[in-house]
């Protein structure tokens, strides 16, 4: 989630120019229920990759996922920008702005027990946010039906 610039500075002397690390945008975070964000991994992860004819794949993979130590609301991290129009009912959106947001290593976020459900180095890119309502609405219809067969 890095991009790489370069460093240009041309005084006698100074250092060869080297890559420098300039951090890419934080992602957005839509958080859920976890029943819901479970059932919309699956969703997803059954999407992905599948191919119409002569279209190519119709959905992406999902991204990063977090869960919350209690076990009540999962968290998928979706592009920036994402919390700005976001309005599905029984989820919020929030920008991160990086806080507590940790790549690039094997460490789980550690805010009260919190940790990766699908770490970002083993699933890749967040989730496409239109791709994730798609998911969640369907979950909420799969539950809501799962629950009147009672």
């Amino acid at each position: 989630m890095d991009s790489t610039g370069t460093n240009t500075a041309h005084e006698p002397g100074a250092t060869p120019l080297l890559p420098v690390t300039v951090p890419a945008a934080a992602p957005d975070l839509v958080t859920v229920p976890t029943r819901q964000g479970l059932e919309a991994v699956d969703i997803i992860r059954r999407g992905a990759g599948r191919t119409a004819p002569g279209t190519g794949p119709c959905a992406p993979g999902v991204g990063p996922v977090l869960h919350d130590g209690s076990g009540d609301t999962l968290g998928f991290l979706v592009p920036p920008g994402t919390a700005d129009a976001w309005d599905l009912p029984g989820s919020a959106c929030t920008q991160t702005n990086g806080r507590g947001m940790r790549f690039g290593d094997a460490v789980s976020p550690t805010s009260g027990g919190t940790g990766w459900l699908l770490p970002p180095d083993a699933v890749g890119p967040v989730t496409d946010p239109e791709v994730l309502r798609a998911a969640l609405g369907e979950a909420a219809r799969l539950i809501e039906a799962a629950d009147n067969c009672r």
